[in-house]
């Protein structure tokens, strides 16, 4: 298995389609971009990945740099967390087939993201 992850397997996709999540949810994404141009490639797919955030009722509720690693041995250069209405808005938003998932790819050299619920 790889070191470096920037799309998720069919397990983790199919194991986040079975969750019986009712509810707002809240992606964590931590991210290393790739060390020639990568951030300003993300900021391209930001820009084009708005309009589908938008339609599926997300929100980007935090966007901020990784100023120093204080726990862990895994170094990343910025974090994101966006709020979907619901599991249906992801995959709906992340299925489309304009979503401009190879923007994103091309950006990054590794990344991690993590969906959570508030308790």
């Amino acid at each position: 298995m790889s070191d470096t992850y920037i799309h998720p397997s069919p397990e983790q996709i199919d194991a986040l389609r079975k969750l019986d999540l009712d509810g707002p949810l809240v992606m964590l994404n931590l991210l290393k971009f790739n060390p020639d141009g990568g951030a300003e490639a993300y900021a391209r797919y930001g820009e084009q990945a708005a309009p589908f955030l938008q339609k599926a009722g997300a929100k980007v509720r935090y966007l901020g740099d990784v100023a120093a690693t204080v726990i862990g041995g895994e170094d990343w250069d910025e974090i994101i967390l966006v709020e979907y209405p619901s599991t249906a808005a992801f995959f709906e938003m992340t299925g489309n087939p304009d979503y401009p998932g190879d923007v994103r790819a091309g950006a990054l050299l590794d990344s991690r993201l993590y969906c959570t619920q508030e308790r």
